[in-house]
């Protein structure tokens, strides 16, 4: 498995609850592209339409080399789960206030995969206090490592 993109943004706005992997249904150079890393998230989000999921203004460069039809950047592009997968998906989004977001595209045996999470959004006092516990850790970590120098 060969990570291509991580949405590290994601981690610190939003409390993940559950992680989806989903294929993606790319046309053309597109593969080539993604696979070259010329992909962004920036901005990007999940909706639900017509029982499907798509994601939306994920930008695929266009790939310089490819001779056929120039396709748009940033199309909608569809995700491709179980119909159990998607119905739960989207139950669990209708139902709790959930919202639905890409974490990482990767590579898994030469297809293009999304990582998709269920999350909740974090409130600026719970982020806050997110960083708080990062640093606390940060500094019981080095004042251990300094302990273990002076003995």
């Amino acid at each position: 498995m060969k990570t291509i993109l991580e949405n590290k943004k994601a981690k610190s706005e939003y409390q993940i609850l559950e992680t989806y992997e989903a294929g993606i249904e790319l046309k053309g150079s597109e593969v080539k592209s993604i696979k070259m890393g010329k992909v962004s998230f920036k901005d990007s989000f999940i909706i639900i339409k017509k029982g499907e999921l798509f994601v939306i203004n994920m930008y695929v460069a266009p790939y310089e080399f490819s001779t056929h039809e120039k396709l748009d950047p940033e199309r909608p592009r569809k995700l491709l789960l179980h119909r159990k997968e998607i119905d739960r998906i989207i139950g669990k989004s209708k139902e709790r206030g959930l919202t639905i977001v890409p974490l990482k595209i990767y590579l898994k045996n030469h297809l293009v995969k999304m990582e998709i999470a269920l999350a909740k959004g974090m409130k600026k006092y719970e982020k806050k206090e997110k960083i708080k516990e990062r640093i606390i850790e940060r500094e019981i970590k080095r004042e251990l490592k300094n302990l273990r120098r002076a003995n």
